[in-house]
């Protein structure tokens, strides 16, 4: 597939990003800023958290991590801006990960303002952060990894793998729930929410068609693709969701894309057209390597796809998503009669022809 490379809307922001530095805070236009909150031990390093000024204050897309670094780089930021974290109104959060939604409730609590969040991910949120729940959903995820053959040396690893990032986390319950096509209602901000799932069942996005921009929170970047795998929170066919999330913001006629890691750039359709492409030949990496192995499990299959580095040097968290993410293109081919599974206690993927 031939590559294509966005035009960044700062180039500075990009040179940062290449740089393996935190970009500076910018003012992106009349009455918007974009301030980098780091995120800990983390390839992605920072989340850009935008604020959006209204005639009492500022409103935030996303929130990042909760750490006192990053609650001291967003207070930082704002103060760039001119305004305190007292200021802020609200919180708009594009999905319910620790980047994005975990210091929206410490925020909160010194400001007063109102979180937003999509049902969908609402729904989520006690099963993930409380830790009431946290048993069940280890467990569930653990079975999932044995059904799809992991080896048993490494299933209690993987299965726990993301328990490490939960104290990253202010779990707070929305104060706002905010659905597809809603008009968000900010003074002098013409935003209206898009619901993306994929990448989590309630990912959101923001369209302001006047200022022609899309806030694409993980939705859309610049470089990488987000993460869409099968997991216990998951719907049973997520790249079926982001596929169709993904033709849904492709429509809109924008001048800038400002995601929520990266940098923010210019180009989404050809963006969009090339991410799509980009599942379309994964997909049919994925049918090859099931019809080569004349049956094979999941874990099998992902260790036999083109990965960014190899397998062997891939650490537990990312073999894990390496996995559910094989899972989610194997639920998308058997969607569509492109593959079948065996059920057992360990699940196994077939080509149509076998």
């Amino acid at each position: 597939m031939t590559k294509f490379v966005v035009t960044p809307a700062s180039e500075t922001q990009r040179a940062a990003w290449l740089g393996g530095e935190l970009p500076a805070v910018e003012k992106v236009r009349p009455g918007l800023w974009s301030i980098p909150v780091p995120i800990p031990i983390n390839p992605l390093r920072y989340v850009l958290v935008y604020a959006l000024e209204l005639p009492d204050g500022v409103a935030i897309i996303d929130a990042g991590w909760n750490t006192d670094e990053a609650f001291g780089a967003l207070c930082a930021g704002l103060a760039v801006a001119g305004y305190e974290i007292t200021d802020v109104k609200g919180v708009l959060v594009t999905h319910i990960h620790p980047d994005h939604y975990g210091l929206a409730g410490r925020i909160r609590e010194v400001s007063g303002a109102w979180i937003a969040l999509h049902p969908a991910d609402a729904g989520l949120l006690r099963e993930r952060y409380d830790d009431e729940f946290i048993e069940s959903l280890v467990a569930r995820e653990r079975a999932l990894l044995v059904r799809s053959g992991v080896p048993g040396e490494t299933l209690d690893e993987l299965a726990g793998a993301s328990m490490m990032i939960r104290h990253m986390v202010s779990t707070a319950l929305p104060d706002r729930l905010i659905e597809d096509g809603e008009q968000v209602g900010l003074a002098g901000w013409d935003l209206r929410a898009i619901w993306t799932p994929g990448h989590s069942p309630g990912h959101l996005c923001f369209v302001s068609p006047g200022r022609r921009l899309l806030f694409s929170g993980d939705h859309v970047l610049a470089k990488i693709t987000p993460i869409v795998a099968v997991h216990p929170q998951s719907g049973p066919n997520p790249l079926a969701d982001y596929l169709e999330s993904l033709a849904a913001v492709r429509r809109f006629e924008v001048d800038e894309v400002l995601p929520a890691h990266e940098y923010r750039f210019l180009e989404l359709a050809e963006r969009v057209d090339y991410v799509m492409a980009h599942h379309e030949e994964r997909l049919a990496e994925i049918e090859k390597v099931v019809a080569d192995t004349g049956g094979a499990d999941c874990w099998t299959i992902a260790t036999r796809l083109t990965w960014s580095r190899p397998w062997e040097t891939i650490p537990a968290f990312m073999r894990r998503a390496a996995n559910n993410e094989t899972l989610a293109h194997l639920a998308w081919l058997e969607a569509r009669g492109r593959v079948r599974h065996q059920a057992g206690d360990v699940d196994i993927w077939y080509s149509m022809e076998s």
